[in-house]
């Protein structure tokens, strides 16, 4: 069971930070190029952007970072392990607040970009990517941010629980050096009673 617990924590901190990274690298490359760019290049590309970024790879990590995080938790449940499940609580709550963020705000701004269609027949380009640009960057930010916040306290939560199941298997070394012992004990007036 210990192994099935560390598999869905480390699966959640995986899916964590990949998300994390996509977001971050958006932040710090993809969108500062971007800027630089003329009004016809930024639509265009984040419209190609919007739709190849769609696909398995990342929808299994983006998912993941709520689904795997759930699993984990209930994996958890229990007085032994409640060191590790509030960590892992606290990281599930802040990639819900992630997730709700990308759905409540970049998604649309997403779909809004898409439905002012063809690059090539848009007439006002500027304003196409002035009701675009500066909110979905501020948006992506805070996503970044909170995902690699939940990427950390994910961290910890491996942490706590290779440091509980350490203690686990003392606490177990223990009893079974103690129960080895006492029949040696047992023996000892056994043995007397035979020298006599």
């Amino acid at each position: 069971m210990f192994a099935l617990r560390i598999a869905a924590l480390v699966a959640a901190v995986l899916a964590t930070g990949l998300t994390a990274g996509v977001f971050y690298a958006y932040a710090i490359s993809v969108m500062p190029a971007l800027n630089r760019s003329d009004d016809r290049t930024i639509v265009d590309v984040m419209q190609k952007i919007n739709v190849v970024i769609v696909n398995p790879w990342f929808m299994i990590a983006f998912l993941g970072t709520v689904a795997f995080g759930i699993l984990a938790a209930v994996l958890h449940l229990g007085r032994e392990h409640r060191a590790t499940l509030v960590w892992i609580a606290i990281a599930l709550a802040l990639n819900v607040i992630a997730f709700a963020v990308t759905a409540g705000f970049n998604v649309p701004l997403n779909d809004q970009l898409a439905a002012a269609g063809d690059p090539a027949q848009i007439a006002d380009m500027a304003a196409v990517r002035a009701n675009y640009e500066a909110a979905w960057v501020r948006y992506n930010v805070i996503r970044a941010v909170v995902h690699t916040l939940a990427f950390l306290v994910l961290c910890g939560a491996l942490f706590a629980a290779g440091v509980q199941q350490g203690k686990a298997e003392a606490a177990g070394s223990a009893q079974g050096v103690t129960a080895y012992a006492a029949p040696a004990g047992l023996g000892a007036p056994h043995a007397a009673a035979h020298t006599r």
